[in-house]
């Protein structure tokens, strides 16, 4: 093997031996007396973040059943070691998330209606249009989308303004979200591994994540009988964090995950997401 083919094989297996299995923890996260605003009192932030929880229950349900078709075609131990913990996290993420909606319901925000029309129009309608092969790819680039703003949030102030009980969800949420982040990755290349196929997953799950995520915020804000439209310009203008941030993330996120020879684990973070999971008595289970 040429020294520079042998140098990469070597890199891929020491980031592989630093990969973590990750761990399946049963959370039970204290919401009483959550404020409507729970994000530094600003309705803008608080909506766009409330958007996204409302899109990862069902969403995370997806990402399990487009790896669980694979399965039986794994054949590296340690990768269905992990596949298996990715769906334990999954599903411990889908219900803790499910939580926060009576929350919304409860400050009178009606998210029934938008979840009725994400699940039909996402699951039931465009899911099926994809092969098992675009679904899974779909999957990979959508955990390198969560991985990438779970790093921001485990790695910055971003969340410093939420609520205790909201900001130790998201980084329960972060720190799993990396453990985990290359095991739909490695089932794609192990399974596929086309780049074509890999490359079109992303920009399918770019341009639905992004436009979902765009609506259940712009829903949530309509329906806030508390909020003005100069109210939400008005805290817009006055996030600490902002707005377009993320929006240069997620650009930077698309251009690394299109390199002919990414792999998640190029990001060595895994220590970043255990360090917290330390902090808060959760490293093991």
């Amino acid at each position: 093997m040429p020294l520079d083919g042998l140098n990469r094989r070597n890199k891929r297996d020491a980031q592989k031996a630093r990969r973590p299995i990750p761990t399946v923890r049963r959370m039970d996260f204290d919401f009483d007396d959550i404020p409507k605003h729970w994000f530094g009192n600003n309705a803008f932030a608080t909506h766009v973040s409330n958007g996204l929880h409302l899109l990862f229950p069902d969403g995370e349900r997806f990402f399990v059943r487009s790896v669980r078709h694979y399965l039986g075609q794994i054949q590296d131990p340690a990768l269905r070691d992990s596949v298996e913990a990715f769906f334990g996290q999954e599903g411990s993420h889908a219900r803790e998330h499910q939580r926060t909606f009576e929350i919304l319901k409860s400050q009178g925000l009606d998210v029934d209606k938008f979840l009725a029309a994400y699940r039909r129009f996402a699951f039931e309608w465009l899911e099926p249009k994809f092969p098992p092969s675009m679904r899974l790819a779909v999957t990979a680039a959508a955990e390198h989308f969560t991985a990438t703003f779970a790093h921001g949030g485990l790695t910055t102030s971003d969340l410093d303004d939420a609520h205790p009980a909201m900001r130790a969800l998201l980084l329960w949420h972060a720190a799993e979200e990396v453990e985990h982040k290359s095991v739909a990755y490695d089932v794609f290349m192990e399974v596929d591994g086309r780049y074509s196929v890999r490359a079109f997953g992303m920009i399918a799950a770019f341009l639905v994540i992004s436009g979902l995520w765009t609506v259940s915020a712009l829903s949530l804000m309509r329906d806030d009988p508390d909020v003005s439209v100069a109210r939400l310009v008005k805290d817009y203008r006055g996030m600490e964090v902002p707005g377009n941030v993320g929006s240069f993330r997620m650009l930077g996120m698309l251009v690394d995950y299109l390199a002919p020879g990414f792999h998640p684990d190029q990001l060595d973070d895994y220590q970043i997401a255990r360090d917290y999971l330390a902090s808060v008595g959760r490293l093991e289970a």
